[in-house]
């Protein structure tokens, strides 16, 4: 079952990397709101469930980083016969650090904006047995120490209907 969760994360990060992702995002938004935003790497987009804190210390880490997992499957047998036909709650932890607070929220907001529109434009069928019907929930961490002087996060989370 846990192949299960993997897929669709891997699935996820794909969508999220690809030319139409989270780069095209990002800079649309950034046009629209007349703001520069740095480039975003294919390697700031992570599959792992990792805290900030234990990243910067093991690894590093570059900024913004978006952190991709799945944080919990649910295999409630809606059909018959099927191994696995349940949820697939799937999270993307957006971080962002600045070396000042003035802005940091502005700008977080503007990267969480671009992960929605992502995930606004690819809702349905994910093929592999994966399919996204298109809601998501967003929950704005306050400011803490860490990055480059304060760090802060988003953590956006949805569900994927997986049937295999």
């Amino acid at each position: 079952m846990a192949q299960i969760g993997t897929t669709a994360v891997q699935k996820a990060a794909g969508l999220l990397r690809a030319p139409t992702g989270l780069q095209a995002g990002l800079a649309a938004i950034a046009q629209a709101n007349g703001v520069i935003l740095p480039v975003l790497e294919l390697t700031q987009i992570i599959a792992q469930n990792v805290p900030a804190d234990v990243i910067e210390k093991s690894a590093g880490t570059k900024y913004p980083a978006f952190y991709i997992y799945c944080e919990k499957l649910q295999n409630t047998l809606r059909e018959k016969f099927r191994q696995f036909s349940g949820t697939a709650t799937l999270c993307v932890d957006v971080r962002l650090t600045h070396d000042r607070l003035e802005g940091l929220d502005q700008k977080l907001q503007l990267y969480v904006d671009a992960l929605t529109e992502v995930l606004d434009a690819n809702r349905g069928d994910w093929n592999s047995g994966l399919f996204y019907s298109g809601g998501y929930t967003v929950i704005f961490q306050a400011v803490k120490h860490g990055g480059k002087n304060f760090l802060q996060t988003a953590k956006v989370s949805f569900d994927v209907q997986v049937s295999v």
